[in-house]
């Protein structure tokens, strides 16, 4: 059975792609970040599983579909192969805020249905990736260890609760993903 402690969740826009504040619509305006690839790829050859928990409320709103989503989550798929690696899982909420879902972060049942879909007990001692609060709430729901990056909304989100970075905080803050993997794969060897 594959450990919690191997696992490695990680929201999408902003962690690994360029966000945008009228929403990632299309496979065109879909922009990885290449260094957030690169570590994927490190991760899975180091023997880490990768999967991914994103709020796509961009669906509910009517900006884009499913067919469309889809199309982008082939194209990350693509890519992480390229770079040697496999995408575990990749969960999302379609709903919008008021539509009284249990899976939009920060609710946990994006990362049950990773937990789910990996065969997992528990997702304790799993790490979670995020720029934003609600996706480090989603993380604390399920026990796990939780990483703030500075992409994406990262900056914002520190502006706004620069407890997150002050010293004694459980959260760890990286510039981005490459620099989170960096020091997980680093503090793994030693």
């Amino acid at each position: 059975m594959p450990s919690p402690d191997r696992l490695v969740i990680l929201d999408r826009d902003g962690v690994i792609n360029q966000d945008s504040d009228a929403y990632v619509k299309s496979l065109e305006e879909f922009h990885p970040y290449p260094s957030a690839i690169a570590a994927i790829g490190r991760l899975c050859q180091a023997g880490w599983m990768v999967a991914v928990a994103t709020n796509q409320s961009g669906i509910a709103r009517g900006y884009y579909n499913e067919a469309a989503l889809g199309e982008m989550h082939a194209e990350l798929r693509r890519r992480v192969a390229e770079a040697g690696g496999e995408l575990a899982h990749i969960a999302y909420c379609p709903h919008g805020p008021d539509d009284d879902c249990d899976c939009r972060k920060p609710l946990p049942g994006l990362l049950e249905q990773v937990r789910d879909a990996l065969g997992l007990e528990h997702l304790a001692g799993s790490w979670m990736v995020g720029d934003s609060l609600r996706d480090l709430q989603a993380g604390e729901t399920q026990g796990c260890r939780n990483v703030l990056v500075r992409t994406g909304k990262g900056e914002r989100t520190l502006a706004k609760h620069p407890e997150l970075a002050a010293r004694g905080s459980e959260t760890r803050v990286f510039d981005d993903l490459a620099g989170f993997v960096d020091w997980l794969l680093a503090d793994q060897a030693q």
